[in-house]
């Protein structure tokens, strides 16, 4: 099972990112654990430094912006 984290501290563009993670994962009918993670001290220990961030099954894969859901899809799909 693919596990997604989602890295962010609730504004916005983190809410942005995990609908558009969710909405990803919907079209693809693929089975995920998705984790919102929000703690600040457990966002440093990862490594990332700007925010929102995706983390799929241990390796940044976005970091700084808002992906949609194309790109998401084609991140959880095995593309670029």
């Amino acid at each position: 099972m693919v596990r997604i984290e989602v890295l962010g501290m609730g504004c916005e563009n983190c809410r942005r990112l995990m609908s558009n993670v969710e909405a990803a994962v919907r079209q693809l009918g693929i089975a995920v654990d998705i984790k919102k993670v929000e703690d600040i001290a457990a966002i440093m220990e990862r490594g990332v430094m700007l925010l929102p961030a995706i983390i799929v099954d241990g390796k940044l894969r976005v970091s700084g912006r808002v992906a949609d859901v194309p790109e998401i899809k084609r991140i959880l799909t095995g593309g670029t």
